[in-house]
């Protein structure tokens, strides 16, 4: 604890939790900026700025948030806003803020590239590789650059930095570009804690979608399975908590196939109504291309309701114990078969849900936060407060 006094830990990442399009990364991000803070460290989170938002504030744990930009120009401002702090002004560089000592680089699919500009330890932290999602998102041209920006330019940018990233599959992949194994560490996710009471499950077979509205998670694969499931579960419902830019397809979908009345679009939830929806379900659904782990998947299994994914999907097959606390599935028929599976097999569904609570229980911030802690420490070690790094 003593070590880490009044040293300033500087997190870049493009959102946070309150954005609109905020997620598990967000999550990630904010509760390891909380345990260095419980830890004697300070820490600054900058990240892009959206409507309703204040551009600077500290929130009740400590942690500092600056938010400039947007969603592209978020990256230009980091810059600006470091190399302006570096000048003795700007947000960074009064008492409040203070200079960083070590910079948190976060990838999300595009690198900020502080390791160009500050003289600061840097410590690049990625989720998961995007090869799948620039294809998805983005059309062919956009679509190489950003992956040359990610795959070859980053790397060599970042060729002296330590990585910390989620799971053994991201891990695999960074390897896969050339980053060194020994310097990738592996620090998971924490489990959030349960906020409610446990609450009944709904009397009819419930699905459950969570997370942000956007193409690479493919909610549409769980619009088609509603459709054909209802067929045989008349009562089936699908609940789609979440908002994003990709909603109004999604709804003109769900109008196409005819299933209004079985698809509820809760948009944006409260920590307590998530909880609520976790415990209510029946199954969690996470049909995503990729995840670096499957935060959404571990909180279901906290409430003892197991999730179907995706084998290929990265971090999922992690986060999921296959056949004990959850389904890894290949494909999109043997997606709907694992679903209706489950549904229709009550005893499998309570085992599973026995499974993943305990589970769940293995996976705590307190524990994420030392391994943190331990490596923020190790890039600090032999460089005094305040001086520069080469």
């Amino acid at each position: 604890m003593t070590e880490a006094l009044s040293r300033h830990i500087l997190f870049l990442n493009w959102r946070d939790t309150r954005h609109p399009e905020g997620g598990g990364s967000e999550v990630y991000i904010e509760r390891m900026a909380a345990e260095m803070v419980a830890r004697g460290y300070r820490a600054t989170i900058l990240c892009q700025a959206y409507a309703g938002a204040a551009a600077e504030e500290v929130k009740p744990d400590g942690v500092q948030v600056v938010r400039r930009g947007g969603r592209h120009t978020v990256y230009l401002f980091a810059a600006l806003v470091y190399l302006a702090g570096a000048l003795g002004f700007g947000p960074l560089s009064g008492r409040r803020f203070g200079r960083p000592d070590v910079i948190v680089d976060v990838c999300n699919g595009l690198p900020f590239l502080s390791r160009v500009y500050a003289r600061r330890p840097v410590i690049a932290l990625v989720h998961h590789v995007h090869r799948e999602q620039w294809r998805v998102i983005f059309g062919p041209v956009p679509a190489r650059i950003g992956w040359w920006i990610e795959s070859r330019l980053a790397v060599r940018v970042y060729r002296s930095c330590p990585y910390v990233t989620v799971s053994e599959s991201s891990r695999a992949e960074l390897v896969g570009l050339g980053v060194d194994a020994e310097r990738i560490t592996i620090i998971r996710n924490g489990t959030p804690a349960v906020l409610t009471s446990p609450v009944p499950r709904t009397d009819h077979p419930s699905l459950l979608v969570l997370g942000r509205l956007v193409p690479h998670k493919r909610v549409e694969l769980a619009l088609r399975a509603t459709v054909l499931l209802a067929r045989e579960l008349p009562t089936i419902e699908l609940v789609i908590a979440g908002q994003g830019w990709w909603e109004a397809p999604l709804r003109e979908l769900t109008a196409d196939l005819g299933i209004e009345h079985r698809v509820r679009f809760a948009g944006f939830v409260t920590e307590a109504d998530k909880h609520e929806l976790l415990g209510r379900s029946w199954v969690a659904l996470t049909p995503s291309i990729k995840e670096g782990w499957g935060l959404t998947i571990v909180e279901a299994a906290a409430h003892g309701t197991p999730s179907v994914a995706f084998r290929s999907a990265g971090g999922v097959s992690e986060a999921i114990l296959d056949g004990h606390t959850g389904t890894l599935v290949d494909d999109e028929l043997d997606f709907l078969r694992a679903v209706r599976r489950l549904l229709r097999d009550d005893e499998r569904r309570t085992e599973m849900g026995r499974a993943g609570r305990v589970y769940a229980r293995g996976f705590t911030w307190e524990a994420s936060g030392d391994a943190f802690a331990g490596l923020v420490s190790d890039r600090l070690a032999g460089v005094p407060q305040g001086q520069r790094v080469p």
